[in-house]
C-alpha cells in the first residue's frame, strides 16, 4: 500500500494496440482523402472527402467537405456536403451548406443552414399503403 516502487507502465505496444482499437477516427484539415471511406467507428471529418463516407457516427466540422453520399446512424453536420445524405438522426448547423437530398428519420436543422435539395423520411407509403424504404440504411 505504502511501497516506494514507482508504478508501472503499460509497455508501449500495449498503449499502440490499445490506440488502434480506438473507436472514434479523425481526418484533420490537411487531409484529402479521394475514395470511399467505410468506418465501424465513429467519424469525425475536419478535411475534404471525395468519395461516399459509410460510419457509425459523423461529426464535421466547418472545415470539412464531402463530395459524395453520406450514410450514417447519426450525423452533426457543419461543413459541406454534395451528395445524398442518409441517417437516422441528423442535426444541420447553421454553418453547413448541403447540396443533395436529405433522407432521414428525425431532422434538426439550426436557422442559417444552407440546403439546396429535398428532405424524405427513410420510409414512406406507397399510394396502396405499404411502406417503401427511400434509401437502404
Amino acid at each position: 500500500m505504502f511501497s516506494k516502487k514507482p508504478a508501472r507502465t503499460a509497455p508501449l505496444a500495449q498503449q499502440v494496440k490499445a490506440m488502434a482499437n480506438s473507436t472514434f477516427s479523425v481526418f484533420g484539415a490537411d487531409i484529402r482523402i479521394k475514395g470511399n471511406v467505410a468506418a465501424s467507428a465513429d467519424l469525425h471529418i475536419d478535411g475534404h472527402v471525395e468519395g461516399d463516407v459509410s460510419c457509425t457516427s459523423l461529426v464535421q466540422g466547418e472545415s470539412g467537405e464531402i463530395v459524395g453520399g453520406v450514410t450514417a446512424e447519426t450525423a452533426r453536420l457543419s461543413g459541406t456536403v454534395r451528395g445524398t445524405i442518409t441517417v437516422r438522426e441528423l442535426v444541420v448547423l447553421k454553418s453547413a451548406r448541403i447540396y443533395g437530398d436529405v433522407h432521414y428519420d428525425a431532422l434538426t436543422i439550426e436557422q442559417g443552414a444552407q440546403v439546396d435539395g429535398r428532405f424524405a423520411p427513410r420510409a414512406v407509403a406507397d399510394d396502396q399503403g405499404s411502406v417503401v424504404a427511400l434509401a437502404a440504411s
